[in-house]
């Protein structure tokens, strides 16, 4: 109740009699020490409301401003990671009855890309969140994809159908921007060599993802510290990473190992790609986000959009260091010609911001036998 609320019904409820009563008394001493009193009852009641309405301060969210990374950095050793990672969920299960039975977070990773349709025996026993994906190819940087499954495995599939029209898109894009550039020198041509790669790549993970690859690599799950205990002994499974520090999902960045790297995180060289030529650098990137110019590793993934009920927006993390997204990039200065073509140039995001603001949901769907998510949802 607001003060004003509190204090208008005070009015009604003591007004009235004392109307009455001083209508009674008339005139007189006794009608006079009746309104101080009154008069004081009054301030001491204002002087209470207020006292208590200054107390009732909004409660402060004391996460915001804080950022959650669960996973692997750039240069760290893959296996020093699985093994604290069993370190951690052997501690959770070890604590009391309390932590072993709380359900966590956690970060689960593959040992291998996965299609959908074989995550349900593998995620049994836990709610998931999202899953990551990647076509694989070898020596290219593919993009990282990002995608709220509530429902497994069609909430996985029905992303995957989103992300080959999203594909479809960037290849005409690119031929688009290729046809564009004018001018047969050095620089010409080699802009528009990349821009044929990037359209190139964008076909193959359309095809792939349309025909539902096996390219989910980790998933973000929640379940008590024994179910993750049984997901982890799993063949599938490289490592479960507990995170019982994260409250909020859209306060925390995620990154997955990829299957891949196996003793350290570093970039994967771009073979698919030009050599840098007639004042071209840097690597590849789509439309979408940066790539990944030398050591530096990509921070760009995207979310696939959900259509379900969404509670606890999930964050864009930073992508699995090493690994970029795919097209050309334009370095500056850009080719000049008769009709310059100026393609956009794309900003790295700083890192752990979203680079595609679309809301998702955390809310938790488990695999079959297991309660399910929103019927209608969409990852």
């Amino acid at each position: 109740m607001r003060p004003g609320d509190l204090l208008r019904q005070l009015d009604r409820q003591l007004l009235p009699p004392l109307a009455r009563g001083m209508a009674r008394l008339g005139h007189g001493r006794l009608r006079l020490r009746l309104l101080t009193t009154v008069a004081l009852l009054s301030s001491a009641a204002v002087l209470v409301t207020a006292v208590w309405a200054a107390d009732r301060r909004p409660a402060v969210d004391q996460t915001v401003g804080e950022v959650t990374r669960v996973g692997v950095t750039q240069g760290q050793s893959i296996p020093g990671y699985v093994e604290s990672s069993r370190g951690e969920l052997r501690a959770l299960l070890a604590a009391g009855p309390d932590e072993s039975s709380r359900q966590t977070y956690a970060l689960v990773t593959m040992s291998a890309y996965l299609a959908p349709d074989r995550l349900t025996p593998v995620l049994t026993g836990v709610s998931v969140s999202e899953v990551f994906s990647r076509l694989w190819r070898p020596g290219t940087q593919t993009q990282i994809v990002r995608i709220p499954a509530f429902r497994i495995p069609e909430d996985v599939v029905a992303g995957m159908l989103r992300v080959a029209e999203r594909k479809d898109q960037e290849v005409r894009d690119y031929q688009e921007r290729g046809a564009a550039v004018i001018g047969d020198g050095t620089p010409e041509r080699d802009l528009r060599q990349w821009y044929e790669s990037g359209a190139q790549v964008a076909s193959e993970e359309a095809t792939a993802y349309r025909a539902g690859c096996s390219c989910v690599y980790a998933a973000v799950v929640r379940g008590e510290p024994a179910a993750l205990e049984r997901i982890a002994a799993r063949s599938e499974i490289r490592a479960v990473d507990p995170a019982p520090e994260v409250q909020r999902l859209d306060r925390t960045v995620f990154t997955p190992p990829l299957p891949e790297q196996v003793d350290v995180v570093r970039p994967p060289a771009d073979a698919s790609m030009p050599a840098a030529g007639g004042g071209l650098t840097g690597q590849p990137t789509g439309p979408g986000g940066p790539g990944a110019p030398g050591d530096e590793p990509a921070r760009t993934t995207t979310t696939v959009p959900s259509t379900g009920a969404a509670t606890d927006p999930l964050p864009e993390p930073e992508a699995t260091p090493g690994v970029g997204t795919t097209g050309p990039d334009f370095p500056d200065p850009l080719p000049t010609g008769e009709n310059p073509v100026d393609p956009p140039t794309f900003e790295d995001p700083e890192p752990g911001r979203p680079s595609v603001d679309v809301p998702s949901a955390e809310v938790p769907s488990t695999t079959s036998g297991l309660p399910s998510g929103p019927t209608d949802g969409e990852p």
